[in-house]
């Protein structure tokens, strides 16, 4: 289902709505009639299976409404009502529905818009406000296979994002009568008591444990969560429901405990797991219902199932049986680090204790000595199956790996399970007493330490190490490689260690680009053996440029000279151009930095500049990126080959989808119509 997901995906074109259904069809009655036929039969339940999770992508796409494509370039009036309400570090963030812009037709995609760090207006969920905003639609990859945020906006329902210029006007008051509303309200109000009673990043950390809101995290603490490999601690995923569930029939299995009549005569076991399933499920909503909490719900109701119909609790099949749900209920997700990070984990520790389980019984016994040691075991083992099974996913899609998650997580996880996520489970319903202080406090100090485990770890030496970008088939050979080694139960399953190893060797086999330009041609990087050069106009986006940092795996990048050589010769700059040439027995580009006609053409194979220079070469012209072509075809990759010089744009790339935008069309500038003057007829 996975691989027919990311087969929609992978078209450069929008199949016709009756693509999927048609094919599953048939290919759901090809496995029926030949059941009987093993090898056939799989090979049709294959297909079957994987034209399903194509027709799902296709509905899920039809279901999202279309992009905003009208969203102004000026400062514009916004009134909408009140969404959500999200703590950052360092102000608030709105998400508007139902907005006007000027007081045009209601738009049908929400917009998010960041307030003003002095802004006192006081909002809430069910609000309806009024500002003045700089509106812009979501970006475009930062390079041709990139992480596509305008797809991620598409699903989201998001139309654009902007920050306020000026403070928000409160319209109208609102009451969170839906029940999205109201949840949403809910966490609002939790997140804004733990803020008040535990400051700074512990209390960001803390909000984020109980509500999912992850922005009020301070942007260095983070990366030093990412850094030190305790990223799983943000993403309130199967850990954190794991707790509450576990604190919850915990608590219910004592009090079934502390009557006779009910140890003796009810199903103790039954109600605690019952009443365990409905803590998960409220927290799970707290929590915003996303990805990994709906995967870890799913795995947490068929473990509760299990429990009721006394069979085996944790198993690959429910495993299987959650991919399959989410699969079909939000394909979207397929691509995404989250879906893949997290059941890739998960598929690693029922494999990975199933096959070590003989070694584990070993550690059994009654000494205090024996049963600690094989705790501490335990929680070394369950950080190093995780994090290394979700380790190069996290590689792909950040392009970095943690040395020392498994010490980080040793300590961080206890601390968190034990001290720090049951406290604030108990602060929640001190709320309405306003009593949450009492547990608070001591939250937030346990809370605090994990923050500096978090920092300490990130300032060991070597903490992260750049990994080069893995091409899109290296990832998806890794990933047969390790559901091959972990669903098989013979030694057949040691032949997904080769498919594993093609997968992490894969970044050698290919050569990423020489060039990089950004779509307003603002940025222009070239890759040499000795870093990567930049040239940086003001406006230049600080987020494409750490993108292509991370896709090349290089350091900081170094400012391309205005005169000289650079680079072992590789860059020749004068005040009008740079000859770039990364390879000396290859063709070059030509960097254009001026409007005059350069002297270079005949040693370039392809021209870059940041402002329109067709034709400022001599015929016959070689290829030109400049200006207007980013404009039109988005950010762009150039290979310097023996050849010539290759070219791929993002939209080539990305191809006509309903997330991709038209191509923008020339403004057509009218002349005025002047009043013709009066003639005299003498």
């Amino acid at each position: 289902m996975a691989a027919g997901v990311l087969a929609y995906y992978s078209l450069r074109f929008e199949p016709p709505l009756w693509l999927g259904p048609t094919a599953a069809l048939f290919a759901a009655t090809a496995a029926i009639t030949l059941r009987r036929r093993t090898c056939a039969f799989a090979i049709a339940a294959a297909l079957a299976a994987s034209t399903i999770g194509f027709a799902a992508a296709q509905f899920a796409t039809a279901r999202a409404p279309p992009i905003e494509t009208a969203l102004p370039t000026h400062a514009v009036q916004i009134t909408g009502t009140v969404r959500a309400v999200e703590t950052l570090a360092n102000g608030r963030r709105v998400t508007l529905e139902a907005a006007r812009l000027d007081d045009g037709a209601p738009l049908t995609r929400t917009l998010r818009i960041r307030l003003r760090r002095d802004d006192p207006a006081s909002l809430a969920t069910g609000d309806t406000l009024q500002l003045r905003a700089l509106v812009r639609p979501p970006e475009a990859p930062a390079y041709p296979g990139g992480w596509d945020l305008q797809r991620d906006a598409f699903y989201a329902g998001l139309g654009g994002s902007g920050f306020a210029l000026g403070p928000a006007t409160l319209l109208a008051h609102g009451t969170p009568i839906a029940p999205v509303r109201l949840v949403q309200h809910l966490r609002e109000v939790i997140a804004a008591r733990v803020s008040a009673a535990i400051p700074g990043s512990a209390g960001a950390f803390a909000v984020t444990l109980l509500t999912g809101f992850q922005n009020a995290m301070p942007p260095a603490d983070h990366d030093a969560f990412r850094a030190a490999g305790l990223a799983h601690l943000l993403a309130v995923a199967g850990l954190h429901i794991g707790i509450v569930m576990g604190f919850a029939m915990l608590l219910a299995r004592t009090t079934l405990a502390a009557s006779e009549h009910a140890s003796l005569h009810w199903p103790a076991k039954q109600i605690a797991a019952v009443a365990a399933l409905a803590a998960g499920l409220l927290y799970a909503l707290l929590t915003g219902l996303h990805v990994p909490i709906q995967r870890s719900f799913l795995m947490a109701g068929l473990f509760t199932l299990a429990v009721l119909a006394g069979r085996r609790a944790i198993s690959l099949r429910g495993l299987a049986l959650a991919a399959t749900v989410l699969t079909l209920a939000e394909p979207q997700e397929v691509p995404g680090v989250s879906f893949q990070m997290s059941f890739s984990a998960v598929l690693a520790l029922i494999s990975g204790y199933a096959a070590l389980r003989p070694w584990l019984r070993k550690l059994h016994g009654q000494s205090v000595w024996r049963r600690f040691a094989g705790y501490v075991l335990a929680l070394a083992l369950t950080s190093t199956l995780a994090g290394t099974a979700s380790a190069p996913y996290g590689a792909y899609h950040f392009g970095r790996v943690q040395v020392y998650f498994v010490v980080a997580n040793m300590a961080a996880v206890p601390l968190t399970a034990l001290w720090v996520m049951p406290l604030g489970l108990l602060s929640l319903p001190l709320m309405p007493l306003r009593l949450e202080f009492l547990l608070l406090k001591p939250m937030g100090w346990g809370a605090a330490i994990v923050v500096w485990i978090a920092r300490t770890t990130t300032s060991l030496p070597f903490a992260t190490l750049a990994v080069p970008h893995s091409p899109a088939w290296g990832l998806i050979v890794l990933s047969i490689g390790i559901a091959w080694l972990g669903l098989w139960q013979t030694r057949l399953r040691l032949a997904g260690l080769a498919a594993i190893l093609l997968g992490l060797v894969s970044p050698v086999l290919v050569r990423p680009p020489d060039l990089l330009v950004s779509d307003d041609a603002r940025l222009i990087a070239v890759r040499t053996e000795a870093g990567v050069w930049l040239q940086a106009r003001p406006g230049g986006s600080k987020f494409t440029r750490d993108e292509w940092l991370q896709y090349w795996a290089a350091a900081a990048p170094v400012p391309i000279p205005a005169d000289g050589a650079a680079a072992a010769g590789a860059i020749a700059c004068t005040q009008d151009q740079c000859l770039l040439r990364p390879y000396p027995d290859r063709p070059a580009a030509l960097l254009i930095r001026g409007a005059t006609h350069p002297d270079g053409c005949a040693a370039a194979s392809i021209i870059v500049s940041a402002e329109p220079a067709r034709r400022l070469c001599p015929k016959p012209w070689p290829k030109l990126v400049d200006r207007f072509t980013v404009w039109r075809e988005g950010a762009t990759a150039i290979w310097l080959r023996p050849d010539g010089a290759s070219v791929l744009t993002d939209r080539a790339n990305r191809g006509d989808r309903p997330w991709v935008p038209p191509v923008p069309k020339p403004r057509v500038r009218k002349s005025p119509v002047l009043p013709q003057a009066a003639t005299d007829p003498g």
